[in-house]
């Protein structure tokens, strides 16, 4: 038995009857990494002799009888989200040398519960990104066919996990960088609701759509993990006050007389045939299973992709504001004035996607142009939220694709065009603008062997049922492994 396969909760079970121990967990997979990372770079920063101690330190409390579900769990943990006294780069030059000296409360969380930490996962630039090529770094390559993108921002963390280099992996989504490398990697994806999770202490994108979530080879472990990350945080005035359940508790619970919406808008000729058919295919089995599929639309989603841009683009020039060489980040040894320093140490420090999107969020934001763009998207936001809202009234989740296409060439126009590679979130984005929870998990395979993704939307901090309805997928679904070269 391969114990590096097996799920989170099934890793609980044999460490806690000891059949196996904490360290032989962990140097399981140190042994993957060591092996074949070289070839698919899903960490920019590896924690051997770090994840070695921390299994140690799990087994003596295995061994009292007081571990809780993570305890001795390896993860792989976003190189967005700060550590302690281990290197957190976004992935950018600008950061390649910061060592921070507090821990994100999510951290703080997962140390709580005595985790073990084999390293920190590649991804886009400042997650500013859906292909993981855009890491100075680590330009991840997707386990099922290494000629392949594994999506991003989080392509490490979902990367890592569908290669067996991790139990399971910490992520941050802003326009779908949870979901959208799941679904590429053939893995499970959980984006909570806006807020239900801090986000002390993870790199800022776009502030009003950041959250962090859960990557696992199901949405049971999601949920496993998600109780763990949840609740308020004194530290983040963005997090939710609202009572944090059990997310496993609907787990196994019939779902006849569920209602479940298809928006049509996320089923035209832009999606690819296998993945509809895929997708519809799932529907289909949920309403044998006794749950009425219903037709509906979300008509101001064909604007989310102008509306969402505008917007992250805007916060994003606002928060990577402080990175000037100076109080923060890389400093050039060009230039002699105040000015000179700051211009040579962002001109060198960020990637070409980085400074696109500060010079957009700058532009929309700029005096004359505010409310022809910024002020629009805003609005534009509004509605879309209302519209998911209208549908929610009468509908208990809904289901789409994940993505449009299966994972493409890592030199494709949807890498190297960026209007391309924005058009390709139109399946997440919508999510993050009405602040809804969302799961995307494996429903098939293309024709090539490529993992298709579907996705359950539910209404705002019912986080419980769409794991229900993921979970009931998932039982009657069998997740074919990547063969790893």
């Amino acid at each position: 038995m391969d114990i590096t396969t097996l799920k989170v909760r099934e890793m609980r079970s044999l460490l806690d009857e000891k059949k196996i121990s904490a360290k032989e967990l962990a140097e399981g997979f140190v042994s993957n990494i060591k092996a074949k990372d070289d070839t698919y770079k899903c960490y920019i920063t590896t924690t051997e002799e770090l994840a070695l101690e921390q299994a140690e330190k799990a087994q003596k409390i295995i061994d009292s009888g007081n571990a809780t579900a993570l305890t001795g769990i390896p993860m792989a943990i976003k190189d967005n989200v700060c550590t302690e006294g281990i290197l957190t780069t976004c992935a950018s030059k600008m950061l390649e040398n910061f060592i921070p000296p507090y821990n994100a409360t999510i951290m703080e969380k997962l140390n709580a519960e005595n985790f073990v930490m084999l390293g920190k996962a590649s991804l886009d630039e400042f997650a500013m990104g859906s292909s993981t090529q855009s890491s100075v770094f680590a330009k991840t390559k997707n386990p099922y066919n290494i000629e392949k993108v594994p999506g991003g921002s989080s392509g490490g963390s979902a990367a890592a996990l569908a290669a067996g280099f991790c139990a399971a992996a910490i992520g941050s989504d802003t326009g779908g960088s949870i979901r959208q490398p799941a679904a590429f990697c053939g893995v499970t994806g959980m984006k909570p609701t806006y807020g239900r999770v801090s986000r002390y202490g993870v790199v800022a994108f776009a502030s009003s759509f950041d959250q962090v979530g859960a990557l696992a080879l199901d949405s049971h472990d999601c949920g496993i993990i998600l109780n763990k990350l949840s609740g308020y945080d004194l530290h983040d005035g963005t997090s939710s006050k609202n009572p944090v359940p059990n997310f496993t508790d609907k787990i196994g619970k019939d779902i006849k007389g569920m209602k479940i919406a298809m928006p049509k808008e996320f089923y035209d000729d832009g999606v690819s045939k296998e993945i509809k058919a895929s997708v519809l295919q799932a529907a289909e089995l949920y309403k044998s299973m006794g749950a009425e599929l219903v037709e509906c639309s979300i008509p101001s989603v064909k604007y989310v992709i102008q509306a969402y841009y505008l917007i992250a683009c805007a916060e994003a020039s606002s928060n990577l504001s402080r990175f000037d060489g100076i109080r923060y980040g890389h400093r050039s040894t060009l230039g002699e004035t105040y000015e000179e320093i700051i211009k040579h140490s962002r001109s060198e420090g960020f990637g070409d996607e980085v400074k696109r999107r500060i010079l957009l969020g700058n532009y929309a934001l700029s005096s004359g142009y505010y409310d022809a763009y910024y002020g629009k998207a805003m609005g534009l936001r509004q509605l879309i939220k209302q519209e998911y809202n209208n549908i929610f009234e009468t509908c208990d989740v809904i289901l789409t694709p994940t993505t449009e296409t299966t994972a493409y060439n890592c030199d494709a126009k949807a890498v190297t065009d960026p209007v391309h590679m924005y058009q390709g979130d139109m399946c997440t984005v919508p999510v993050n603008v009405a602040g809804l929870p969302a799961i995307s998990t494996p429903c098939g395979y293309d024709s090539t062997g490529l993992p298709i993704g579907m996705s359950v939307v539910g209404k705002p901090f019912d986080e419980q049922t769409i794991i229900q309805v993921a979970d009931v997928f998932e039982k009657s679904f069998t997740r074919i492994a990547p063969k790893l070269i």
